[in-house]
């Protein structure tokens, strides 16, 4: 299915682009608040992927993978998902803190 391909690409993309963010990323919280959103594009990758595999083929042990990868591509999505929430108002105060104090 072409769709779900191209949600596997920007899925993917989103992870390697929100990576290089945290390794260039200097603030500590911050860092935390970008890992957390490549972990919820890590999450759409393996779950689009799992999804992507019941249209490729149909047997047992690819339905049982599929299952396996839209479990394990959820709950990271999720856990991300909850992380993002957590720190987004701390790295708020931090970026206003660092503002303040003349840092870049």
């Amino acid at each position: 299915m072409p769709a779900l391909v191209i949600l596997i690409i920007f899925s993917f993309s989103f992870y390697a682009y929100y990576k290089m963010k945290y390794f260039r990323s200097q603030r500590p919280l911050e860092r935390r608040w970008l890992s957390a959103k490549s972990s919820i594009a890590l999450g759409l990758f393996v779950f689009f992927f799992g999804i992507n595999q019941f249209f490729l083929h149909s047997s047992t042990v690819t339905y049982i993978v599929g299952i396996i990868f839209l479990l394990v591509g959820s709950g990271s999505a999720w856990a991300g998902y909850r992380s993002y929430k957590h720190y987004l108002p701390l790295v708020i105060e931090e970026a206003q803190q660092t503002a303040k104090n003349g840092g870049s």
